[in-house]
């Protein structure tokens, strides 16, 4: 009686609180959960919180046919729905819209299956609002959708990349239809030309980005590029015909140029770069990896007059110590400097470079395998600021520079994947970083359970873990960080071959884990599978590749339990043709499927599974014996509904 009399007294307190607060309070509240799952709680409590956060929720991503209109008419005010893991955008996904029409600013399709220009024609028609539209590797998407798109007058940003059938003629239908357009990302989109990039400058005063990445364009539109006065951020990765004569056009400085992205451009030196550093006083940012051979001295003085500039890339590039003395002693502001595969960097240059460099933030030096623990004692006594740091390949360094670098407090990614020298009293140094996020270890022989527990025991923030070939690692150091790193979002665990389903059985416990491989773990069963799908309920990826003991008990327990589950690699395991059905069938998200070598599923199998899902997916892996087996029917519904099929010619290999 007095436990029913307390129960009645909490929920008339929680009552008369909610009444004294205002709407305006309470959305203010909201605004402060930042984790989905505080607020899926929240929504739990009472009708006025999920009330509330219906109001206030402005953002969305839908995955399922049967949700979207329940989602869309419960949440009146959302600006932003991202249909990028939806099934295909039709005529139902528009009329869904309308619920939100008045408010929607933003729309996402990148991958989305079926776009056509009805479809977007309609959007554009009944979302005034729209002003940014992601259509990034919708590669069916040519000149009538581009041409649908024009009628959306307050276009502000626009995704192209990957939309290979878009050419100069729909590119010119935006460009006059869309004049308020100030980012746009034409990345992969062979068929324009000058033509059309000339025109859309011409039409596009006001761009800010651009993005004209892998285009075969030439000296004609690098010098109408560079009279946009309002350009800020500039990509033209490996664009065949950009060279310094086409940099010089930058020259003169005529537009307010930060950021400028020259990677794989074979034919750009110094000399290029040093015209666009010349013509922008207001540059921040010099992205020139691979290719980029040689960096001059005068280009460093040069850049060292740049007030606000914060991020140099010249990965692949021959970099002399008197070189990184330079850009240590004038570039005083850098926050990040990639220097992936650098020939020439060695302890002294490293040395050199940090010694001025108090507001580095991330630095990559993956590859540069000639660097010590000497180079990450400078890196530590210079950089206290530092956030992420990649040392991959780097096989001389050891306990003794992760003893230095577990001083940088603020660490929060660290990538030491192939570093042999790392052991587990190295891992006892690093996990001083309490801050940390991501740490890869893959290929780290030397570590062990004994490591893994120092991680685990004071990493509690650690969401990205990378074990990948992690061969001393077992069940005990899963247990181990399964109890202290309860945040974790991806774990991998491939070729880690002494894991069995014990150890999955601890995994099992990460409920906000979204992303597991566990490739060839020879000693996982269907037990430890049916253990996974219970308790991982937010799986979106999920790699089973040459778990050889997998069968149909294992994937039943992941229909059941995994509904979110968007990508599979089931290649070897020992599903049946009733197994691969059910994956198929059931799984209402899955647009990935690897399926290679299920030597138990016949040739009905497969038809009778990929027919039960063709409408959903966008790729799926199969032996290349099977193009000939099932039926041209099938294999046109695949095609029709945009799914792309990657065919192999493999031999069974055990192992």
């Amino acid at each position: 009686m007095m436990k029913k009399n307390r129960s009645l007294m909490c929920c008339s307190s929680s009552s008369s609180i909610l009444t004294v607060l205002t709407e305006d309070l309470l959305i203010r509240v909201v605004l402060k959960l930042n984790e989905s799952d505080d607020l899926k709680n929240l929504r739990l409590v009472c009708k006025e919180f999920l009330r509330i956060e219906s109001i206030q929720r402005k953002k969305i991503r839908v995955y399922r046919r049967e949700s979207l209109a329940g989602l869309l008419g419960k949440y009146r005010s959302l600006e932003s729905v991202d249909f990028s893991a939806y099934p295909a955008f039709d005529s139902a996904a528009v009329a869904a819209l309308v619920f939100i029409s008045g408010s929607l600013k933003k729309l996402v399709l990148c991958r989305a299956n079926r776009v056509r220009s009805a479809e977007l024609e309609a959007v554009v028609r009944c979302c005034p609002c729209l002003e940014e539209i992601d259509l990034s590797y919708c590669c069916s998407v040519g000149d009538r959708e581009a041409s649908a798109l024009s009628g959306a007058k307050g276009l502000r940003d626009l995704k192209l990349v990957k939309c290979l059938g878009v050419t100069d003629v729909g590119l010119a239908k935006i460009a006059v239809g869309c004049v308020s357009l100030e980012r746009l990302s034409l990345k992969w989109c062979l068929e324009i030309t000058d033509l059309g990039i000339e025109l859309l400058v011409k039409k596009c005063s006001n761009l800010k980005l651009l993005d004209v990445s892998y285009l075969k364009v030439t000296r004609r539109s690098f010098g109408a590029i560079s009279s946009l006065k309002k350009l800020e951020d500039l990509s033209m990765v490996a664009c065949p015909f950009l060279d310094d004569e086409g940099l010089h056009f930058f020259k003169n400085g005529d537009n307010s140029l930060q950021k400028i992205d020259v990677t794989r451009c074979d034919n750009v030196s110094s000399s290029g770069l040093l015209s666009v550093v010349e013509g922008h006083s207001s540059l921040q940012q010099i992205s020139a990896s691979y290719y980029f051979n040689d960096l001059m001295e005068p280009l460093v003085s040069k850049v060292a007059g740049l007030k606000d500039f914060s991020c140099i890339k010249l990965d692949t590039a021959c970099v002399s110590t008197s070189v990184l003395r330079a850009i240590g002693l004038s570039c005083n502001n850098l926050s990040e400097i990639g220097l992936i595969k650098c020939e020439g960097v060695t302890d002294k240059g490293i040395k050199e470079l940090v010694s001025g460099l108090g507001n580095l933030k991330t630095l990559d030096l993956t590859c540069c395998s000639a660097i010590t623990d000497a180079a990450l004692t400078a890196i530590a006594e210079s950089c206290k600021k530092l956030t992420c740091i990649k040392l991959e390949s780097c096989e001389f360094i050891t306990e003794k520079g992760l003893s230095q670098l577990g001083s940088c407090s603020l660490l929060e990614e660290v990538d030491l994947t192939d570093c042999i020298g790392v052991n587990d009293n190295g891992l006892k140094y690093l996990s001083k970083c309490s801050e940390l996020l991501c740490l890869k270890l893959g290929l780290c022989l030397n570590i062990s359970d004994k490591g893994l527990c120092h991680i685990g025991n004071s990493c509690k923030k650690l969401t990205e873990l990378d074990l990948y070939r992690c061969t001393g690692i077992s069940d005990d150091g899963l247990m181990a960080i399964s109890t202290g790193c309860k945040k974790l979002k991806k774990l991998n665990l491939c070729y880690c071959l002494q894991i069995s389903d014990g150890g999955l059985k601890y995994v099992s416990t990460l409920e906000k884990l979204c992303d597991l491989e566990l490739r060839r773990l020879t000693k996982v069963s269907s037990a430890g599978i049916v253990a996974v799908a219970a308790g991982c309920k937010s799986l979106v990826e999920l790699d089973l590749k040459r778990c050889y003991n997998i069968n149909d008990t294992g994937v039943w327990a992941l229909t059941q339990y995994s509904p979110n589950l968007r990508q599979i690699n089931l290649s070897y395991c020992s599903i049946s043709d009733m197994g691969l059905r059910m994956v198929m069938a059931n799984m209402k998200c899955l647009q990935d499927a690897k399926l290679v070598h299920l030597t138990q599923v016949s040739v009905e199998g497969f038809e009778m599974a990929l027919r039960a899902s063709c409408e959903r997916l966008k790729k799926v892996k199969l032996l290349k014996s099977l193009k000939h087996l099932l039926s041209k029917e099938l294999l046109m519904m695949l095609q029709s509904g945009g799914c792309k099929v990657r065919w192999v010619d493999k031999d069974f290999l055990f192992g």
